[in-house]
């Protein structure tokens, strides 16, 4: 079943700005990110901890929890924007529960991935989209898909990639990061894996690190029930130089090409370029034929 969406947001909303991983370094992006949320009228709260450090955390655990928290129940709050990424999201899930809250929009990727899947099990969509250290990276037309979700103002446009065959499939979407989607898998924080169509991206993963994650989905079975995989940017996956190597390409094919499911790659989303906004836990269908992603 669909994720339920959060209600639209409309300029003038109040949305919250959170850290809930990584410690915030990219300042400049950071504030070019709030400019253009503030552009478009929303009034953007900085909740207490954003700009924490704790190692590589923004912050502890606690207060990275107690931003994500605050967030939650702030009944005058209608989205969470998420600064950066990096690592912890998931530590902010260990033993702890969702309070109950009405919907919200949540938007992030990368590392985001954890509370984004997290949240889909309380039947709630997310965005896995573009952080506030992102945004002002993205080409207008992404900008513009990011809002137009979130404002309801239009559904969201197919996209193209390359087709590696299969047919066609209908399923739920689960975006992800894959290192993160992978630690995930077999914990209470990870979604029914059955019908729906994984879109995976990645970032500085060497080619073997890639292939031993995929690996580890084959075993323990978590691709049996996957209807389809939709896969986008893996940047910065290069083999070292002079050390013997197969490309991130030829991972992806020997490891994904036998599940016999509708496939298609070079789908614009995830680090070091465009990255189109995604809906989380909404019905989809990819054609693996004509290399295209339809969202309904």
């Amino acid at each position: 079943m669909n994720c339920q969406l959060p209600p639209f947001l409309k300029p003038g909303d109040r949305l919250r700005v959170i850290a809930p991983s990584g410690t915030l370094r990219e300042l400049n992006a950071f504030q070019q990110g709030l400019e253009i949320w503030r552009s478009r009228g929303y009034e953007l709260e900085l909740t207490p901890g954003f700009d924490a450090r704790w190692g590589y955390l923004a912050g502890d655990d606690l207060t990275r929890r107690q931003q994500l928290e605050t967030a939650l129940k702030d009944p005058d709050c209608q989205g969470i924007l998420c600064a950066r990424g990096g690592y912890g999201g998931a530590r902010l899930l260990e033993d702890w529960h969702w309070p109950p809250s009405p919907s919200k929009w949540l938007i992030g990727f990368s590392d985001i991935t954890s509370l984004l899947w997290s949240l889909s099990q309380q039947e709630v969509s997310g965005v896995h989209g573009p952080l506030l250290t992102t945004l002002a990276a993205e080409p207008d037309w992404s900008v513009e898909r990011l809002f137009s979700w979130v404002e309801g103002r239009n559904s969201l446009a197919p996209l193209s990639g390359q087709g590696w065959g299969g047919g066609q499939a209908r399923g739920i979407l689960l975006p992800a990061n894959l290192t993160v989607a992978t630690h995930l898998l077999h914990t209470p924080h990870q979604p029914q894996l059955e019908g729906v169509i994984l879109a995976f991206e990645d970032v500085s993963e060497a080619p073997y690190r890639i292939d031993r994650m995929l690996t580890q989905w084959r075993l323990s079975g978590a691709f049996q029930a996957v209807r389809a995989i939709a896969l986008g940017r893996f940047s910065q996956c290069q083999p070292p130089a002079n050390v013997p190597s197969f490309s991130i390409e030829e991972v992806l094919r020997d490891r994904l090409s036998d599940l016999n499911i509708p496939i298609v790659s070079d789908l614009p989303f995830g680090h070091d370029g465009p990255n189109a906004a995604l809906p989380v836990g909404r019905l989809v269908t990819l054609d693996g034929d004509q290399g295209r992603l339809e969202f309904e």
